[in-house]
């Protein structure tokens, strides 16, 4: 790693090494979540929001993870010394073609994220690995041409992969918790290569904590707990790079459960980009009372989430610099 892309990734990182980062890059589905309490809901909103995430919660994170449509703002009322991640790609998917295929914001590059202040770059990617060869050569060849353009710019790029199946619909399923473990694995095994450029690897947990049995309450167990901590195993060692794992939407409880069961298996992960897991309660406060209303609760209910998250993960993570090497 080049001592640039080193310094950048300390600045995502708190003192431990650990990257313990706010994810707010949602676009369309935020714009959803404030208009099921708020009938008329508008760009300047979303911008709002951001903004008041950033300013309230950034204190307790070591980064913050934005968009540059909506979250620039944002990014200018962080804490001093908050590491700043850009999202690189088009919220949402190609729904038109099969495959899912990614494509990015037009206006932007690397180049102009890195003028604009990100530290880091983000790119989101979902993948079948299973699916047709030529669907996943392109998104392979897509990848490439990020990680290069990070490479030009000497920044380091985090991959943030969303595993499907092309032909289970709902990814929340007992039918999918079966193939996830897999679907998780050989994607991060895959983007693992040097050829993609890629810096820090940012993944789903590789199974579904509602099928796991003592936690599944009515729920049928697709995995016993010793199978789950396997599959977190298998999963770290599918890849030398950094990794940290993606919130998925779950509830902050259920987010440092599967934390602590990646510990228990011996898991060597390296942090979170935490999202919803910690904000989300906001969402009604805010659009039902007013922004005041929102703060209150990101004061009081968003920094506990913060404050627990980042104590779990002082017992769970492991610094991310043991598995880097620095280049003079």
């Amino acid at each position: 790693m080049t001592p640039n892309k080193y310094k950048q990734l300390e600045k995502m990182s708190n003192n431990d090494g650990i990257i313990a980062a706010l994810a707010i890059d949602q676009r369309g589905s935020l714009k959803k979540m404030l208009a099921s309490y708020s009938d008329t809901p508008n760009e300047n909103d979303i911008v709002e929001f951001k903004k008041a995430i950033s300013s309230e919660l950034t204190p307790y994170a070591s980064s913050i993870l934005l968009d540059p449509e909506y979250g620039l703002p944002a990014a200018k009322v962080r804490a001093d010394n908050t590491g700043l991640l850009v999202a690189y790609e088009k919220t949402g998917y190609d729904t038109t073609e099969p495959g899912r295929m990614p494509d990015l914001i037009p206006e932007w590059s690397v180049k102009n994220l890195k003028e604009a202040g990100a530290d880091s770059i983000k790119f989101l990617l979902y993948i079948d690995i299973d699916e047709d060869k030529k669907i996943n050569e392109q998104k392979e060849a897509f990848v490439e041409r990020i990680g290069s353009e990070c490479v030009a710019e000497d920044i380091p790029l985090f991959v943030e992969l969303v595993s499907y199946d092309a032909n289970i619909t709902d990814a929340k399923s007992s039918e999918y918790a079966k193939v996830k473990p897999h679907k998780v694995i050989e994607a991060m095994r895959e983007f693992s290569k040097p050829r993609y450029n890629i810096d820090v690897l940012k993944v789903e947990v590789p199974i579904n904590l509602d099928y796991v049995d003592g936690y599944n309450g009515s729920n049928l167990s697709v995995y016993t707990k010793d199978e789950a901590l396997n599959y977190f195993k298998e999963q770290s060692e599918a890849t030398d790079l950094p990794y940290i794992f993606l919130s998925a939407g779950v509830s902050a409880e259920t987010f440092r459960t599967e934390l602590i069961l990646a510990k228990e298996a011996g898991a060597d992960f390296n942090g979170v980009l935490c999202g919803r897991a910690t904000w989300k309660g906001a969402i009604e406060p805010y659009a039902k009372d007013g922004e005041e209303a929102g703060i209150e609760w990101m004061d009081t209910e968003g920094k506990k989430n913060i404050e627990e998250l980042n104590n779990v993960l002082k017992e769970t993570a492991t610094p991310w610099f043991k598995k880097v090497r620095q280049t003079v």
